[in-house]
């Protein structure tokens, strides 16, 4: 099997050269294969083991989960939930909170211990089952597709085996294991089908697992397919928001042309709107699904929440919006001058200097801007717009409410709450994108500026 492993890690690519890896592991027999054979690879890894606070006997595994990666000089990781607990509180089954613990767990864990990557020890045979289950809640394509080998930074270097051959590779290394009795109890879903539904079907179909896994295939390529053409789609129907500050709200807004999705084919449109909500952190149920769809389709306006209200899709005549329902908290920020100020959870950043009055005007609807440093009230900070802020656009005579300057810039609510105001000790000076005060205006008596350039932090 080691040779096997070896040449599949090769042929995927799935660990980069010098990775250091993070193997979920149980004490289970896949887990222990995994853990094992990466090693013997000669792969930097280091055991991650989740105490599940479900059994007494979890103690005593868990040390011998930590004295098996001791022999073979593993760092060992380990952390403790209470599964039970997150069932009730979060009002979701044991096996669904189990599952979110873990990958919590495998999230902090990496972190921690500088891991680029999480292994998972789910098999060939694992993949079968996942796939018959989805197909019982009514799945689409991308369940019939079932384990993906790699997604974001977690991968599954045992998919191309069997249960069969991890129990076989331990026994024959003479590895230490241990079985979780929830595999084999019938009150949970997994167990069920491992038990009684896999072996009656593969008395219809001995060659089953090969069936399912040609199913798999099918389904991952046809689904690749479809969401690039639904991403593509998109993208034609996609309406530009907040001009020049768009990087603002990508993570939180999108706005589409109603027309274009109305003419796409229902099976594209659906798939598009599953598309937009998710990239937003929020699935569309089936249901859901029909109800936009066949209202943009029919012109029929609406609005509906996805799943989990965080996500709400907006229709009407012409547009249709997707956007996330959070409220930005209020803000205030020293500027670093000279220097630069990021801001990662928004994605956008101030570069800040000082320097010798070259003649240029500043242009009032920019990113850039060029402010007389002798006008200027230092320390120089950003915040949030406040109710009843005021400046003197440049150009103009008299003082505008800063509310409705966002407004005519087109801002949406969202970019509203999260542009940054550059401010002195007087007052509002620049607001990125839309205008400067005039009091901060270079004139021909001007020595030294200012100068401010705000962008994302990804260009």
């Amino acid at each position: 099997m080691l040779d096997r492993f070896r040449s599949h890690l090769l042929n995927s690519g799935l660990i980069p050269d010098g990775a250091r890896i993070l193997v979920g592991y149980s004490g289970g027999a896949d887990s222990t294969a995994l853990l094992h054979l990466l090693h013997r690879c000669g792969i930097d890894v280091v055991a991650g083991h989740l105490h599940h606070g479900q059994r007494a006997e979890a103690d005593d595994e868990m040390a011998q989960c930590q004295a098996f990666a001791d022999s073979l000089d593993i760092p060992f990781a380990a952390g403790r939930a209470d599964v039970p607990r997150m069932s009730k509180e979060l009002g979701i089954g044991i096996e669904e909170a189990g599952r979110e613990a873990r990958y919590g767990f495998f999230k902090q864990a990496a972190f921690s211990t500088q891991s680029d990557f999480v292994a998972t020890a789910h098999t060939r045979t694992d993949q079968v089952e996942t796939i018959l289950f989805n197909i019982t809640r009514g799945t689409g394509l991308s369940g019939l597709a079932g384990i993906p080998e790699s997604r974001e930074n977690i991968i599954r270097p045992l998919l191309p085996f069997s249960r069969e051959e991890t129990t076989g590779y331990c026994a024959e290394h003479g590895l230490w294991t241990h079985d979780d009795p929830a595999n084999t109890d019938l009150a949970y879903s997994r167990a069920r089908f491992r038990s009684r539904i896999v072996p009656e079907l593969k008395l219809v179909n001995p060659g089953l697992d090969a069936a399912i896994l040609r199913l798999s295939s099918i389904a991952d390529e046809e689904d690749r397919f479809l969401n690039g053409m639904a991403a593509a789609a998109l993208e034609q129907a996609e309406v530009p928001l907040n001009g020049s500050l768009r990087f603002l709200t990508e993570d939180a807004e999108m706005r589409f042309d109603r027309n274009r999705l109305a003419h796409l084919p229902e099976v594209l449109r659906k798939r598009a709107l599953r598309l937009a909500c998710e990239a937003l952190g929020s699935p569309l149920s089936f249901d859901q699904t029909q109800i936009a769809s066949r209202g943009i389709g029919e012109n029929l306006p609406g609005a509906i929440t996805a799943e989990g209200g965080d996500v709400v899709i907006e229709w009407g005549d012409e547009a249709v919006d997707i956007r996330r329902l959070v409220r930005e908290s209020p803000f205030r920020h020293a500027l670093t001058l000279p220097g630069e100020t990021l801001s990662e959870e928004f994605g956008w950043q101030f570069t800040a200097f000082q320097s010798e009055y070259a003649g240029h005007e500043p242009i009032r609807a920019s990113l850039q801007t060029v402010m007389d440093s002798s006008k200027v009230k230092e320390p120089l900070h950003f915040r949030s717009v406040k109710s009843g802020d005021t400046l003197q656009p440049l150009g103009f005579q008299g003082r505008r409410k800063l509310s409705d300057l966002l407004s005519e810039a087109k801002l949406t609510p969202a970019a509203r709450q999260r542009l940054p105001i550059v401010c002195d000790m007087i007052g509002p000076l620049w607001v990125p994108g839309v205008c400067l005060d005039e009091r901060a205006r270079p004139n021909g008596l001007s020595s030294q500026v200012i100068v401010l350039r705000f962008g994302t932090l990804n260009p």
